[in-house]
């Protein structure tokens, strides 16, 4: 595992309330908000840079519908605060269409810690572009959620499943993945250090 050298940018993408829509189906992880909002505390008590992405759906039928302002509110453990950024999007890649990367680069920022909504959309399609474009990038694995998923031969895939296959995927050749206790274990090491 790589180790941490200096704090990362936290990236929370898409907590919004209309991921608790039944129209998802099953999700696994359901801690997963309690640990990113563990982890932005950490990070606001250390005046760290605090990044959110937030859907904004062009689908009519989607609990993200950019016109559905109760599906697109974050949900209320995860408010963004004055002064930490927010990048609304349309895509599942927070990357696309924002200025989030003219934002890391302007910054000097050049590692990321990555979580959010959901694994298999935003979560994983973000990482793999946040590997590609040259960032250090941590993927906490509990502070982000699948959702069950039907494939194209009509084969249901349980959340986990998905979880699991994504956290491979992307393991080592887009992001580290680790947990919400290493994180904060390497933080508080990180902290000893100095």
């Amino acid at each position: 595992m790589t180790n941490l050298v200096n704090l990362p940018a936290l990236l929370i993408l898409d907590v919004q309330k209309g991921f608790d829509d039944p129209y998802w189906g099953q999700r696994n992880n359901p801690q997963a908000e309690q640990n990113i909002s563990r982890l932005l505390n950490e990070w606001r008590n250390r005046n760290g840079t605090v990044i959110y992405s937030q859907h904004l759906s062009l689908q009519p039928k989607s609990p993200l519908y950019h016109r559905n302002p109760q599906g697109t509110e974050f949900k209320d453990m995860i408010q963004p605060a004055e002064g930490e950024k927010v990048f609304p999007k349309n895509v599942n890649s927070a990357f696309i269409g924002t200025e989030l990367q003219s934002y890391l680069d302007q910054q000097q920022i050049k590692s990321v810690v990555i979580t959010g909504l959901s694994t298999q959309h935003c979560v994983s399609t973000t990482t793999r572009m946040s590997g590609n474009f040259g960032y250090q990038t941590y993927l906490v694995t509990d502070a982000t959620a699948a959702f069950e998923t039907t494939g194209a031969k009509g084969k249901k895939h349980s959340a986990d499943s998905i979880h699991e296959a994504e956290m491979a995927m992307l393991n080592k050749e887009f992001a580290t993945i680790i947990t919400t206790e290493e994180i904060l274990n390497q933080l508080s090491q990180l902290s000893q250090l100095k």
